[in-house]
């Protein structure tokens, strides 16, 4: 079995110099994966871009709008954390869909990796976090209103709290939301997810796995999902620049492969997003990024 990919080109924007979230960030990752072993086991696919009345299931018209002619006040623009630009537009109705496409890919598979995605601070009517529009709320809302799933999961081990899609999610019983975050960490007012799980700055690899298999065990007891959405972002690791945690790139992706597992012996598909990681070295951010990757092929080619 070949794993799905998603990556669209347009995915970098263009940010002004020693921005804290790397401009060059996906187009990097995809080369790092697509020279590599992994890529022999994977399979490519480009997402279009999103609708706007896709976009509203989880967006206000007048935000998307926004978003889409450039009207951002600079207060909503500092909010978010990026320039906006036609570039970034165009990269957010592409990227939000990407996941979408892993979603109904893993529904086919098994399994469906973005490179991209893990936009979870982004509100109905405002982005937040470098998150423009909120990918995991969209795919899990769009994939139920489309009568392919009853209900999903989301797990979110991105090291800060995904409050926008708690915020989106909070009323609709066929998504759970799990966060498993620091908890001296963005956004200092955190939302409240259906479980979440605050992580103490000193947090050891061993206690940090215990959280993660605290976290599955749950989640399975609050939800039977025919679809689980995972963020697997890496600014849990030592170096990231905006972590503050203190966790081995080794004990990364211990934690994927556990994710995965969990849910494969249960036959249930994950789409998964590559979430936060912050770094001055792009190489060893893509690096990092890439360990989602090598779980996945362990777990569904056994070719890692």
């Amino acid at each position: 079995m070949k794993i799905p990919w998603i990556f669209h080109k347009d995915y970098d924007i263009p940010l002004p110099e020693n921005h804290r979230f790397s401009s060059s960030k996906f187009g990097d990752l995809y080369t790092l994966l697509i020279d590599s072993e992994l890529a022999k086991s994977a399979e490519v696919f480009t997402p279009s871009m999103a609708k706007d009345g896709q976009l509203t299931k989880v967006h206000t018209m007048d935000y998307i709008n926004k978003i889409k002619n450039g009207n951002l006040s600079k207060k909503e623009e500092k909010i978010l954390g990026l320039p906006w630009s036609e570039t970034l537009s165009k990269r957010s109705y592409l990227a939000v869909n990407g996941t979408y496409l892993a979603a109904n890919l893993a529904l086919i598979n098994g399994i469906a990796c973005h490179i991209a995605g893990g936009t979870h601070h982004a509100h109905a009517n405002y982005g937040s976090g470098f998150c423009v529009y909120n990918d995991l709320a969209y795919a899990a809302k769009n994939i139920i209103s489309d009568g392919k799933c009853k209900k999903v999961l989301i797990i979110d081990c991105d090291v800060h709290q995904g409050d926008g899609t708690a915020e989106i999610c909070k009323n609709d019983t066929n998504i759970f939301t799990c966060s498993v975050h620091a908890s001296n960490n963005f956004p200092s007012l955190k939302a409240k997810s259906d479980l979440d799980i605050s992580l103490d700055d000193k947090i050891s690899d061993e206690n940090y796995l215990e959280k993660i298999k605290f976290a599955l065990a749950t989640c399975s007891k609050n939800i039977e999902p025919d679809l689980v959405l995972y963020d697997a972002g890496v600014d849990v690791h030592k170096n990231d620049k905006l972590g503050r945690l203190n966790i081995s790139g080794k004990c990364i992706l211990e934690r994927d492969l556990e994710v995965l597992n969990f849910f494969k012996r249960k036959d249930i598909p994950v789409a998964t997003v590559i979430g936060g990681g912050y770094s001055t070295d792009n190489i060893e951010l893509a690096e990092r990024h890439t360990l989602i990757f090598h779980a996945a092929a362990q777990i569904f080619t056994s070719k890692a």
